[in-house]
């Protein structure tokens, strides 16, 4: 059995009424029907530490890694922290994210999230022919993502969508990942949506994926 890492990445994330919390609940209640006697982790992302890809914390930190010069205890604890999330994530070789869509992207903590994994040597390692990923042993991701528009008509906001193609390349191109699943609930505040069927349609997607997951 692979260990999953169920990752919420909603600002209001105790809020059940959200549609990509539900499409986590429904997840967890599918894999504790199927796996009864494994468990799932969960890491809410803005309830957790985080550290930020700056000059006071990562980026500065790795500077001075690389000159070989001495942390001070505040940076030795975001380090720290650092080492831990990225030891979490790497152990785990099922990744759920569960986010809504902000302004066409991932929310701000997923992404300084995912500055912390994005490590070189870690997760992927440079090479003269390009970055090679370096979770390659049965490794899949499923993004479960609630928006209030629709973007999978084939129009001018389907290019707008960046999150799915953020994260598809991150872990499929970059670090290596074998596959990468989504899941939707879209156009919940869109005109002439019928809501109570696109969530419908998610958690039937949900299903299906799920079945591909494990």
């Amino acid at each position: 059995m692979m260990k999953t890492l169920l990752i919420n990445a909603h600002p209001d994330f105790r809020n059940a009424a959200h549609y990509s919390i539900q499409l986590a609940q429904d997840f967890l209640a599918q894999f504790r029907a199927t796996f009864p006697d494994e468990t799932v982790d969960v890491l809410n992302l803005y309830d957790t530490e985080i550290p930020q890809a700056t000059t006071e914390e990562l980026l500065g930190i790795w500077e001075k890694q690389r000159t070989h010069v001495s942390l001070n205890v505040a940076e030795q604890h975001v380090y720290e922290v650092n080492q831990q999330l990225l030891a979490q994530f790497k152990t785990h070789h099922r990744i759920v994210i569960a986010t809504p869509l902000h302004n066409f992207n991932v929310t701000s903590k997923l992404k300084d999230y995912l500055d912390n994994i994005l490590v070189a040597r870690e997760t992927f390692r440079y090479t003269e022919a390009g970055s090679v990923g370096l979770m390659t042993d049965n490794y899949k991701v499923m993004m479960l993502q609630a928006s209030g528009s629709v973007y999978t008509r084939n129009d001018r906001y389907t290019s707008m969508e960046f999150s799915r193609m953020y994260l598809e390349k991150m872990f499929t191109e970059i670090m290596g990942f074998d596959d990468f699943y989504v899941v939707r609930v879209q156009g919940t505040q869109t005109h002439g949506v019928d809501v109570s069927q696109a969530v419908r349609e998610g958690h039937a997607e949900l299903t299906t994926a799920f079945a591909k997951f494990y």
